[in-house]
């Protein structure tokens, strides 16, 4: 299952949040992998600040529950200063309706 979303960074953090992500830590991709995700590409549009983000899952409902692991968690409060949040510090995410696909 192919998923596609978009997020906001803040006005000039495009450089340290490409940094954090080049550095991710080690239990996050093994909680990505656990819960089902690989292929897992971020896009940045540096004129608007949106980030485009695409996964594949195995299962939507398995996916989404890993936002109640402590390592979702961790990161979540990791990236809140430099990008839009909700209340929870998870990104505010808008998912993507897929019109075209190619293999």
């Amino acid at each position: 299952m192919r998923k596609g979303f978009k997020m906001k960074l803040y006005e000039g953090m495009a450089a340290e949040y490409e940094k954090r992500h080049n550095e991710l830590w080690d239990e996050m991709k093994d909680m990505i992998h656990e819960y089902g995700g690989s292929n897992y590409t971020i896009f940045l549009d540096k004129e608007t600040n949106v980030l485009y983000g695409y996964i594949e899952i195995e299962d939507r409902e398995k996916w989404d529950s890993s936002a109640d692991t402590a390592i979702c968690r961790r990161w979540w409060d990791f990236m809140a200063d430099i990008m839009e949040t909700n209340e929870d510090n998870s990104p505010v995410s808008v998912d993507l309706a897929e019109v075209f696909h190619l293999e």
